[in-house]
């Protein structure tokens, strides 16, 4: 069995890298509220019914005040909803969790030693945790519309996929970020998910998209970028998450 560390991972949140600036991730957690107990009579031990989904990321911040760093995009304790994305290393097919979350709070602690130091919690927002499979290793810039490395997922399924997306910076006048898949490595790729298109003025932002439950996703997939206008810088992360099994998300 193959075991790995914790080192060399990435942290996004809401088109923000915040890796360098995170000293933990202290808590990453999914599955469902605490479940309902049903234990009749007959039963010679607990029985229980799963009820709704629920996730959540804590982690701890260094203080950043540069611009686009962790103090600019933690600070303003958004109301809107936060997408939330850990990379478990930075290599295509590698595991990843993401998170459509509120942001609950941005507390700093300034011990005698002088240090400072910020603990951060996103709980999920309509959506749980979600674990999946990296499609880009990392971030990945594209100049120009690209069609990336293929990720084996080594079986099709039909049940479905959601898929995050991650955009830390555009130039140009629009691009359209999707997910593909095909039956054979080499063979014709076709769209399983289209993210909204980005147009100018449009990044740092994070989007989660899904498809219906009774899609099948195709063994391979791999990422894609198309524009209309043109563009000459996209700074970007997704990760996939494909259903196994019928009305079970991971």
């Amino acid at each position: 069995m193959a075991k790995t560390s914790g080192l060399g991972d990435n942290f996004y949140a809401g088109g923000f890298d915040l890796s360098g600036d995170t000293q933990s991730l202290d808590k990453i957690h999914g599955g469902t509220a605490t479940q309902q107990d049903t234990t009749d009579i007959t039963q010679l031990g607990h029985a229980r019914l799963g009820l709704e989904r629920d996730g959540g990321i804590d982690w701890t911040s260094y203080m950043d005040p540069a611009v686009g760093a962790s103090h600019a995009a933690l600070s303003t304790l958004p109301t809107a909803a936060v997408i939330c994305s850990y990379f478990r290393g930075t290599a295509i097919g590698n595991p990843a969790a993401s998170l459509v979350s509120k942001q609950i709070n941005y507390d700093g602690s300034r011990p005698s030693d002088g240090s400072l130091l910020f603990k951060v919690s996103a709980q999920s927002n309509a959506f749980g945790l979600e674990w999946g499979n990296q499609l880009t290793a990392g971030k990945r810039t594209d100049t120009v519309a690209t069609a990336g490395a293929f990720w084996d997922n080594l079986a099709s399924f039909a049940f479905g996929a959601q898929a995050y997306l991650q955009v830390f910076s555009f130039t140009g006048t629009d691009v359209t970020v999707k997910v593909q898949h095909a039956t054979t490595s080499g063979g014709s790729y076709s769209d399983l998910i289209t993210f909204a298109q980005i147009t100018s003025g449009q990044a740092p932002q994070a989007q989660r998209v899904q498809t219906a439950n009774n899609v099948t996703v195709n063994e391979f997939l791999k990422v894609t970028t198309v524009t209309t206008g043109g563009f000459s810088n996209l700074v970007f992360a997704v990760m996939v998450n494909v259903n196994p099994v019928l009305g079970v998300v991971f």
